[in-house]
């Protein structure tokens, strides 16, 4: 089969098209034939060196879409031919609060979904929402997961509260948009690029602020009166002012930090005088990936494809994401 492998880290030349064999499924396993996968940060990252505890070489991907072409021992036959999505986390745990030590993310250290095929356990399987073709399923899959974790298990958003999301161009972000409208809520977004708050509007934000000008919060708590909630992959010198946003009982919850470290931490009087909290997040729960799909099923969601690539494109695709002009997901189309 045609895979995408990285050989070495620190640099995208190093992903490159092999030959590999098709994988054969064991006990408990299914062999899904790919016809879609996505790209997420973490990909560009490990291909770049800036992941921890890379082990290579190695088939990223983490998001993917298809059909079960065979089963191993233990899993039932009628499953063949079903189109599925797969639940990117590997042994989360019995701890619905924080994963177990066993936990790994689908990419790395195992081979990942930029391949022609991928054997998984059968539990790593669901059902494609019927509403979505292979692209859009494969779109949704560990991005989604992050942001339905951060907006519900995290943040309990509830209907009529602001939600402010950092950084809208990327793939989180734009499903978060996604979510937390669908939730009843009203999304406020940030970006650098303008064009970006424009697209942001069109798909259901009410608001959008440049976080490159200065003073930005301050415009947002005069016109709004500050955020519910926000959800920050940015931090770095994001952090202060979003904190400074966050309105009496706010939560601040974040899961990444594609512009570092803050500078300085939050104020612990404002902390504790306007009860708010701080909470980190990554990957989620089989059960809460379930609940994602019944409620993108439910209202019919699409995600947003900012641009999509054939499966060869692979290093191409990355470089386009480490450009920082998409908004929405990225996508590989595998036949």
């Amino acid at each position: 089969m045609k895979a995408v492998v990285l050989t070495a880290p620190a640099k995208l030349e190093n992903l490159t098209m092999q030959d590999c064999d098709k994988p054969v499924p064991g006990p408990g396993q299914v062999c899904v034939r790919l016809h879609a996968s996505a790209l997420n940060r973490r990909d560009f990252w490990i291909a770049q060196g800036k992941y921890p505890d890379i082990k290579l070489p190695c088939i990223l991907g983490s998001d993917g879409a298809g059909t079960i072409e065979a089963v191993g021992s233990g899993v039932e036959p009628a499953c063949i031919g079903s189109a599925v999505v797969i639940y990117p986390v590997f042994e989360w745990g019995d701890n619905p609060r924080i994963p177990g030590p066993r936990f790994r993310i689908l990419g790395m250290p195992e081979n990942g979904t930029f391949a022609e095929y991928i054997c998984v356990p059968r539990e790593n399987v669901y059902p494609k929402p019927p509403h979505l073709d292979m692209a859009q399923a494969a779109a949704i899959c560990l991005g989604g997961l992050t942001a339905w974790r951060a907006l519900v298990t995290k943040a309990a958003v509830q209907p009529g509260e602001t939600v402010l999301l950092t950084g809208i161009g990327g793939g989180v972000a734009s499903l978060a948009l996604l979510w937390a409208t669908a939730l009843g809520a009203r999304v406020i977004v940030t970006s650098s690029q303008d064009a970006k708050l424009g697209r942001a509007i069109e798909l259901g934000a009410s608001d959008g602020f440049n976080h490159s000008r200065v003073d930005w919060h301050k415009e947002l708590c005069r016109k709004h009166d500050g955020v519910d909630v926000i959800i920050d992959g940015n931090c770095g010198p994001l952090f202060q002012p979003c904190f400074n946003s966050l309105k009496p009982a706010g939560r601040y919850i974040i899961f990444g930090f594609t512009q570092g470290q803050p500078s300085q931490g939050p104020d612990p009087a404002r902390l504790f005088f306007r009860q708010l909290k701080i909470e980190g997040t990554t990957m989620s729960t089989p059960g809460e990936f379930k609940a994602m799909l019944e409620f993108v099923s439910r209202h019919q969601l699409q995600p947003v494809i900012d641009r999509t690539f054939n499966l060869e494109e692979a290093m191409a695709a990355h470089h386009y994401i480490g450009s920082g002009v998409q908004l929405g997901k990225v996508v590989l189309k595998h036949c």
